[in-house]
């Protein structure tokens, strides 16, 4: 037992002292969910930060769809610059014309059909079933059209063209 006559080195009697156990405890006591709270803020930013990478990706995958459907529109008009190029009397003369074809044409037996049938089935492949090609042609002067849907690249914007004009 404590004698209460003792005295600390500040010349207090022992029973005075307040214990400090107990203050100490208390602080503990306060803080004790603060690190959850912690963590719960750092899963938020995170997973914000997730979701805004997300998003990212999300767009740049679409804008990359868009870029593809634009090279295969130019690949697709000059398919058909090629065919005409490699039948030039018939090109000269306005077979390959026509006008905005969304259909592919029926089976015939002629050269300038068959290209015709396999270009429109090829842009289809390409670019969807909506996708349109186009031939016209002044003189010796001709231009090839591809018009296809691009929704999801270019924000709403619904029809895309590309189109190639040459000397043939």
């Amino acid at each position: 037992m404590i004698n209460p006559r003792s005295r600390n080195s500040l010349g207090q009697s022992q029973e005075n002292i307040p214990m400090r156990t107990s203050a100490v405890m208390t602080s503990r006591s306060r803080q004790s969910g603060f690190s959850l709270i912690e963590v719960m803020v750092a899963v938020l930013v995170l997973s914000i930060g997730l979701l805004g990478l997300a998003a990212l990706q999300a767009t740049a995958l679409r804008n990359n769809q868009s870029a593809l459907e634009r090279s295969q529109g130019v690949v697709n008009t000059y398919s058909m610059l090629d065919a005409m190029r490699a039948n030039v009397d018939s090109a000269r003369a306005g077979e390959y014309v026509m006008s905005e074809t969304c259909t592919v044409p029926a089976a015939n037996t002629s050269l300038v059909q068959k290209d015709k049938r396999a270009w429109i089935q090829m842009i289809q492949a390409n670019l969807g079933n909506t996708a349109c090609g186009t031939v016209t042609c002044s003189g010796s002067l001709c231009t090839v059209t591809v018009t296809w849907d691009d929704r999801r690249g270019k924000g709403g914007e619904e029809k895309q063209q590309f189109s190639t004009e040459v000397q043939i």
